[in-house]
């Protein structure tokens, strides 16, 4: 398997909020009638990410604490902390950020953008929400919302690399918390969208969206160079790529199904590489790990040995069909997720039935597929707000 290794973070890397002077909490409108009490978090960034303890529960979607951090004539910018659910249905704790238009919400409710991330690495000083940057739209005049998933965020846990329950309920449930937010005016018409690990999360929110989430109007799904396809391997640098994520999906799994005993798959020196996971970032996590022989890595490969192998692969996206369209993108010169891995994963998405636009970039690679991309993905998702029928590339 493979995705993106790039944009690692380290904790002095993040952007502080506007100094605060005290936590006081105060109640805020539109969570879930009887839930909690809205914290307006005035604390330090750092202290943001220390989870209440007990965490009163909370309805997926419910807000947990909202930080204010900029403010501009056209948009608010706000960090939030949110209730979401992972892989065995308990209630956890997601930060992400969110921005939104100080104009007055047309009628409806602005519609939200929900931005999955890709690959930063598996501990809470990785989660970009500490950069305090604002979210974006892709063009769409609306709401922006970006989830950090499940626990990447939190003190003290290990994020659940590409979990598909986890990513995808905390893709869907950052659209709830949005319009749980005082003044965000965001409503229920929503779109995905995703690059890597990103687009990972993006196509679990769409799989998952119509049952978890019916009340929520998905009008369309993004995803650029998907991590997909967990069972397949594409010679080159897919065999060292996939031995780094591979290992990051193995003990992110291991964190969220206490059945999984890392001590039954991992060698000696991945067992003692793995305490990276805790406290590094990608980066530190890919020179951790890289240098171990591959046929030493593991006494028991996960993806072929259970009970690892099942819920491995349980994680993974492409055969299901839903009502929404989706935009499959790939770069011909992408050297983490190979093309024909993209094109592959296009096939199984026809054959299930969904409606999809393949675009291909000529000479893309992996950092620059979005922006080469840009064009047509505004031009798509203003398609979709617009009611167009979606174009299908399907045969």
């Amino acid at each position: 398997m493979v995705v993106v290794l790039a944009g690692a973070c380290s904790a002095t890397e993040v952007a502080e909020a506007p100094a605060p002077t005290s936590d006081t909490a105060s109640a805020t409108s539109g969570t879930t009638e009887g839930a909690a009490p809205v914290e307006t978090f005035l604390g330090s960034v750092d202290e943001f990410y220390e989870v209440p303890d007990p965490l009163a529960s909370g309805a997926p979607g419910d807000l947990i604490r909202v930080q204010p951090v900029t403010t501009t004539d056209a948009t608010t910018t706000v960090r939030i902390m949110y209730h979401s659910r992972d892989a065995l249905d308990r209630d956890r704790a997601v930060t992400g950020m969110l921005t939104y238009p100080n104009a007055p919400a047309p009628d409806g409710g602005w519609p939200v953008v929900s931005l999955a991330n890709g690959t930063v690495g598996m501990a809470s000083a990785c989660a970009l929400s500490r950069r305090g940057q604002a979210a974006p739209t892709f063009g769409v005049e609306g709401v922006g919302v970006v989830t950090d998933y499940i626990v990447l965020g939190p003190v003290g846990e290990i994020h659940p690399y590409l979990s598909k329950p986890s990513e995808g309920h905390s893709v869907i449930d950052a659209v709830r918390a949005a319009a749980n937010v005082e003044g965000s005016g965001a409503g229920q018409q929503w779109l995905a969208v995703g690059h890597s690990q990103g687009g990972h999360g993006a196509l679990s929110a769409m799989e998952l969206g119509e049952v978890y989430a019916p009340e929520l109007d998905l009008l369309g799904t993004v995803a650029l160079a998907p991590a997909a396809l967990f069972d397949r391997s594409y010679g080159g640098i897919d065999a060292f790529v996939s031995r780094i994520v591979g290992a990051m999906g193995f003990y992110g799994a291991a964190a969220e199904h206490p059945e999984i005993v890392p001590g039954d798959y991992v060698g000696p020196e991945a067992a003692a590489a793995a305490g990276v996971i805790e406290t590094g970032c990608v980066d530190d996590i890919i020179e951790a790990f890289l240098p171990i022989p591959a046929d030493t890595f593991y006494t028991n490969d996960p993806f072929t040995t259970e009970p690892a192998r099942s819920i491995l692969l349980a994680n993974d996206v492409g055969s299901v069909a839903v009502d929404s369209p989706l935009l499959l993108v790939s770069g011909t010169a992408d050297e983490r997720v190979v093309v024909q891995r993209v094109r592959d994963l296009d096939a199984l998405l026809c054959e299930a039935g969904q409606v999809t636009e393949y675009l291909e970039l000529e000479g893309a690679n992996h950092g620059n597929e979005y922006a080469l991309a840009a064009t047509q993905i505004t031009a798509w998702l203003a398609g979709r707000l617009a009611g167009e029928p979606a174009p299908d590339t399907c045969p």
